[in-house]
């Protein structure tokens, strides 16, 4: 069955249809850390890998807006398969900007018949997450053999494709002999391994493991540029960072809804002077001032769409050139719906607690699954930085600073 091709309304209500679906045994499979398969295959159905790929390509894409819009309500499900998505976008979006047409034409078809694509990223022992080892070194026919390992492989285990990032060449190479790449490689390729080896201690069922890449044959069409991605402005990290800022707005309207539930069981403090906890007027201030934070971070969610969308426009033929002025501002939009999101999720995952009262304490009450959830996801590129950026910027007007750390 094809996947359909969805608009903007449609992209929202199959993501409002499927947040039951996931939402159903995110409980249970956080506890026994079941891989959601099911769930992934049912967002494979649904026609959401699709909804960025380009009109020429077959795809109807979305506002900007849009797509965060369906991450935070796939997150408000479960962070977890919230979170597999995040690279399979960001990848289509470099394959946007850097793929030459036989190279979108194939994998853009492989995203609307629903096939998943994972990262293979980060690395371990390098002095920033920004160095990789990975090394794709050339052979006298043109492809090139792949070796290195990565880890935090966020969907890797339940993926059809693996995206590898890595240098061309010797890793230990000068600066200006090094070019960063991204291989596009079917998980099956011989060579590569992905180990079930994740514990973190929240977003537990997001398929994710060390990927273990051994003289892998890597053929020349399966590589595209990535270092020349960020040699002019634009807005790709600004689309991956926005994604992340969704899934954290997601958690914390999940914690808002949770905490409506644990407040009906409830007994008020005897110092309350109420009959029932949904009457504690501290409490009351306490959720309503986490409801206008949680409403705060939506609406910043999706201005920063609208931001990207007014820097470079989604629906076309290709990303075109970006003014810097205005991709700057489109990232310090983020940035500020991404500070705002952390806190939201954070701090209405904490108070959680607090609605419940002591009996959330009991580990059955599975009360500490979205702090948890919120505490590992808000550790990616943290906010704390976000918030210079924003200073600096509002100040000065100076620009935020382009990597390639999404």
């Amino acid at each position: 069955m094809t996947p359909p091709l969805l608009d903007d309304d449609a992209a929202i209500a199959a993501a409002e249809s499927l947040r039951p679906v996931i939402a159903a045994g995110a409980a249970a499979r956080d506890r026994d850390r079941i891989l959601p398969r099911a769930e992934l295959d049912a967002l494979s159905q649904s026609g959401l890998l699709g909804i960025t790929v380009p009109a020429r390509f077959g795809g109807r894409p979305v506002a900007t807006a849009t797509v965060a819009r369906v991450v935070a309500t796939l997150a408000r499900g479960d962070a977890s398969v919230a979170q597999i998505p995040q690279s399979h976008l960001t990848f289509l979006d470099a394959l946007r900007r850097t793929g030459t047409d036989l190279q979108q034409k194939r994998w853009f078809g492989e995203a609307l018949s629903g096939r998943r694509f994972a990262n293979a990223q980060s690395e371990r022992g390098t002095p920033t997450v920004g160095i990789d080892h990975t090394s794709f070194v050339p052979r006298s026919d043109g492809s090139y053999r792949l070796n290195g390992r990565k880890y935090y492989c966020t969907g890797a285990l339940l993926a059809h494709w693996l995206v590898v990032r890595g240098v061309v060449g010797d890793h230990r190479a000068s600066d200006a002999q090094r070019r960063k790449v991204l291989a596009y490689l079917p998980v099956d390729t011989p060579g590569i391994v992905v180990e079930d080896d994740w514990d973190g201690l929240g977003q537990r069922t997001t398929a994710s493991g060390t990927v273990v890449l051994s003289d892998v044959d890597v053929p020349a069409d399966a590589l595209i540029p990535y270092s020349a991605i960020f040699t002019e402005a634009s807005t790709y990290g600004a689309r991956a960072q926005l994604v992340h800022a969704a899934i954290d707005v997601g958690i914390a309207r999940a914690a808002i809804d949770a905490a409506r539930t644990a407040v009906a069981g409830a007994r008020p403090p005897v110092d309350a002077g109420v009959e029932t906890a949904d009457r504690d007027p501290l409490l009351l201030q306490q959720f309503g001032d986490l409801e206008i934070t949680v409403r705060s971070a939506e609406a910043l969610l999706v201005e920063a769409g609208r931001a990207i969308d007014r820097a470079e426009d989604p629906r076309a033929e290709g990303p075109g050139t970006t003014d810097p002025e205005v991709a700057a501002a489109a990232s310090i939009a983020v940035a500020a719906a991404k500070v705002v999101a952390t806190r939201a999720a954070l701090d209405t995952t904490a108070s959680l607690f607090d609605a419940g009262g002591t009996r959330s304490a009991a580990a059955s009450s599975g009360t500490d699954r979205l702090w948890r959830d919120a505490r590992t996801h808000t550790l990616h590129d943290p906010s704390r930085w976000k918030v210079q950026h924003v200073g600096r910027y509002a100040l000065t007007g100076a620009h935020p600073p382009r990597h390639g750390l999404v």
